[in-house]
């Protein structure tokens, strides 16, 4: 199955890929935003963290609807966690998260325990709709379209809301680590999308990304999965880049970021919304003294953090900050 929306979507990212390579931008003219002390390699693997194992119990209360597809490929299928006891019809239509995982661009599962777990076992129950996406995979694909696969499922997601109970108009995305990329990425480029036909989104919880700023982290020392990953052609990291893409009219951002990495994501994090906020955006920081696959599973455990995400979530609209009282 395919949308209308995928081929505009791909003429899209070629024409992206041919402008950025025209430009000539010199790297050393760039802002620097990310990592001075960037670590050469990732000897404890948490770049390649997907998320633990995969999830075999629900949480209580919840129903899971799996492999919803958006696209002929296996990889593209999301998987939907509903109240397992329908709500009331007088609450009116749930809002949504729409959550991205992780696994440098490589590998990962939707149905992974720390992608899932804590967050269906506390909002689920709260009146939301949980969906959690599946992508394709490099080398299969590149990392422009791995977005391309999130903005379909993403209008996929919206158009088919209503089954599920969902509001299309309340979708708020969130990513961990490369889905925390993939889902900034496609928040900056909200108003295009919207003229390709997505409908807008509330917001965006960016999960530890440490790419924001692409070219300025491959400028500097960095995993060497990037270069696996993301290639020698700076036109390519200025496409895929974020903080390149931003133009202040984005849905608001929210950066967690853990503080015990050692290639500082922080960095990445408080340049990425600075810049936001000087072209007119809204975005915030949230740094957390959690490791890098902590700031994913812990998120819905009873904490500060979980109620630090949750202020910014209930700020995005009056509906999604009920539901979290």
């Amino acid at each position: 199955m395919t949308t209308p929306l995928a081929p505009r979507l791909r003429t899209w990212a070629r024409r992206t890929l041919w402008a950025l390579s025209g430009l000539g931008l010199a790297l050393a003219a760039l802002t620097a935003v990310a990592p001075a002390h960037a670590q050469p390699n990732d000897p404890a693997g948490f770049f390649d963290e997907a998320g633990g194992g995969a999830l075999t119990t629900l949480p209580a209360g919840v129903q899971r609807i799996a492999d919803i597809p958006y696209g002929p490929d296996p990889l593209q299928r999301m998987d939907i966690y509903l109240p397992s006891t329908p709500r009331s019809s007088v609450e009116g239509p749930a809002p949504v998260l729409f959550m991205v995982h992780g696994g440098g661009w490589r590998r990962g599962d939707k149905a992974m325990s720390g992608v899932v777990q804590e967050k269906a076992a506390r909002w689920v129950p709260r009146g939301f709709v949980l969906i959690s996406v599946n992508y394709r995979l490099h080398p299969a694909v590149n990392v422009l379209q791995e977005a391309i696969d999130v903005a379909v499922a993403l209008d996929t997601a919206q158009k088919q809301a209503a089954q599920w109970g969902a509001d299309p108009a309340k979708f708020i995305l969130m990513g961990h680590s490369a889905g925390a990329h993939l889902v900034s990425f496609v928040n900056a480029h909200a108003a295009l999308l919207g003229r390709l036909g997505i409908a807008p989104w509330l917001g965006t919880v960016s999960l530890d990304s440490a790419l924001l700023n692409a070219p300025v982290v491959m400028s500097l020392p960095h995993y060497p999965f990037y270069d696996e990953v993301l290639g020698s052609d700076p036109a390519f990291w200025f496409a895929i880049s974020p903080y390149h893409a931003v133009t202040g009219v984005q849905p608001p951002y929210q950066f967690v970021c853990s503080t015990s990495r050692p290639d500082r994501p922080c960095l990445q994090a408080q340049g990425m919304a600075a810049h936001v906020q000087a072209l007119g955006g809204r975005a915030e920081v949230l740094p957390q003294d959690l490791t890098h696959g902590e700031i994913n599973a812990n998120l819905g455990l009873e904490s500060d953090y979980t109620r630090a995400v949750e202020a910014f979530m209930g700020s995005l609209d009056p509906v999604v900050a009920q539901r979290l009282r």
